[in-house]
């Protein structure tokens, strides 16, 4: 992934209601008019949210009839657990820094 891409999903996560969404969709599937009831907010406020996790990869999301209907994408799922882990595990093994300037 690129930067610009990490800082997508990154932003897509810095929301208190599209967290509460991805926690609504951790037990499975879920059709929006579901997810609107649990949140108590307004269809278009959830299509934006919806918009923002399904554009960065996290949610996938599929039409039936007049309702979409949303579940949490293994592979978006899979390339945040590898952004994190890229971010996160970079110091050295013995706990110090590994650039050039201090090894």
């Amino acid at each position: 992934m690129s930067y610009k891409e990490d800082v997508r999903m990154i932003k897509a996560l810095a929301d208190e209601n599209r967290l509460r969404i991805l926690e609504c969709l951790h037990h499975g599937e879920k059709c929006a008019c579901v997810i609107l009831e649990e949140l108590s907010i307004t269809q278009s406020t959830l299509s934006h949210h919806m918009k923002l996790l399904c554009d960065c990869g996290l949610v996938d999301s599929r039409k039936d009839g007049r309702w979409m209907h949303y579940s949490i994408s293994e592979e978006g799922k899979n390339r945040f657990k590898d952004m994190f882990s890229h971010y996160v595990e970079t110091i050295d093994s013995d706990g110090g820094c590994s650039c050039d300037k201090c090894v």
